[in-house]
């Protein structure tokens, strides 16, 4: 059953302009199925990005740009003071959902602008500012790695190194980001503390009828480009037995690490094989070279490191069968890790004030607030992802979740810009 707090049919203004707000972010790089498509840096992502610039600003935001396109609205209260940052990011995956990303830097902006409307109507002063933020790339789909925003941010990238990044056209993320105008030399917010609410994309809390998940750990992830390197040869004439097919080995390794996951029965594995590309990708050509994309997630960080391992000991054989040489590099990853204990329960009093269900839970996908947790005091938030359907157009969270979800990210914002984690620093 859903909270009756959520249910109500009568819309408070402010309620209404942010589903009003939300349907126009929608229309940027919309897809006729009902998705999004717009990628990092792409002309779609600098018209919503020039949208949000203008949001920000006509609620009485100042707007910076780092280097590598972090966008951040300040609102400055106190002079001199550190912000409370709260995001997420507007970039989505090719044919991807409305709600990823999107609706965490929204809810961010109405939280923001709610707070220190709050403190002003209180006649009060906090301890704090508020800032919001929308990550570069939090994807990783145009370029590599994803969160390479915040990981630049954070200093777990170089800046120097995400801007020489290139997409698979050659185009770097700094003459891309130039193009679109949205590049600056702002160092960033001093930051007190973060709060990033986002969708769940998975189906538990719509199994279980809870409108809040309040995200206590990360699953820990593997990412790896393997290279499977063959001969270019005829389709035809060429004898089955002198065929180096780079496309038949790298089809062993697929099923390899699909069958990773089907034997791990007593831990979660999620495994996948979500990027590949073909040379030279012709009808009549036996394939010299494919290069995959590997990735490995699980709670249970000894069992990930035992499926990559299990994952190598399968190459040479592969190799053999298929008369192969497959190469492999570790591009990314992280640990389990846990988030704040205070940031939870700080949440979970805020829930229970507003009468809305909630339940701690681990993410399994990454998120801006995976890097932002290990600088600052952080909070992460989800609301019901709809089958648990995500990376794809028919992506979808209610509207009631998403103003619940938004009245809570307020009710952090405010309680965060007070020093509530103050000791957590």
């Amino acid at each position: 059953m859903r909270d009756p707090h959520t249910s109500s049919t009568a819309l408070a203004p402010h309620d209404t302009t942010l589903l009003e707000d939300f349907a126009t972010l929608s229309a940027f790089g919309a897809t006729p199925g009902g998705g999004v498509d717009r990628q990092a840096a792409t002309v779609a992502d600098g018209e919503q990005r020039a949208w949000f610039h203008r949001w920000l600003t006509a609620h009485g935001a100042d707007v910076r740009h780092d280097r590598v396109g972090n966008q951040f609205g300040l609102f400055t209260v106190v002079p001199g003071a550190p912000y409370v940052l709260t995001g997420s990011h507007l970039d989505s995956q090719p044919l991807g959902g409305r709600y990823d990303g999107a609706y965490g830097v929204l809810a961010s902006a109405h939280a923001a602008y709610r707070a220190v409307q709050r403190w002003g109507a209180q006649d009060a002063c906090p301890k704090y500012n508020v800032a919001v933020v929308n990550w570069f790339n939090e994807e990783g789909s145009r370029f590599k790695p994803s969160m390479m925003g915040s990981s630049v941010f954070t200093g777990k990238l170089s800046a120097e190194t995400a801007l020489a990044t290139t997409d698979p056209y050659g185009t770097t993320v700094r003459t891309a980001l130039h193009e679109l105008g949205t590049v600056g030399d702002y160092a960033g917010p001093d930051v007190a503390a973060y709060a990033e609410i986002h969708i769940e994309q998975g189906r538990e809390l719509e199994d279980q009828g809870i409108t809040i998940g309040l995200v206590d750990a990360t699953w820990a992830a593997r990412k790896y480009q393997v290279v499977v390197r063959g001969e270019q040869s005829h389709t035809g004439s060429t004898v089955m037995a002198d065929r180096h097919d780079a496309l038949f080995g790298a089809s062993l390794l697929v099923v390899a690490v699909r069958e990773l996951a089907e034997r791990s029965t007593d831990v979660p594995l999620h495994t996948s094989v979500s990027e590949m590309t073909v040379e030279p990708n012709s009808p009549v050509v036996v394939a010299r070279e494919v290069r995959l994309h590997v990735d490995l997630r699980s709670p249970d960080e000894a069992h990930l490191d035992a499926a990559a391992r299990q994952l190598a000991e399968s190459i040479p054989g592969i190799e053999e069968r298929a008369s192969v040489t497959v190469e492999r590099v570790r591009t990314h990853g992280w640990g389990v890790a846990s988030f704040p204990a205070a940031g939870v329960e700080l949440a979970a009093r805020a829930a229970d004030d507003l009468g809305l269900s909630h339940r701690t839970m681990m993410t399994i996908a990454g998120h801006d607030s995976v890097n932002m947790k290990d600088v600052a005091p952080s909070v992460m938030l989800f609301v019901p992802s709809v089958e648990g359907i995500s990376h794809n157009e028919g992506e979808f969270t209610d509207d009631r979740d998403i103003r619940a979800g938004t009245d809570l990210l307020t009710e952090v914002v405010h309680r965060l810009m007070s020093g509530a984690l103050d000791d957590v620093r």
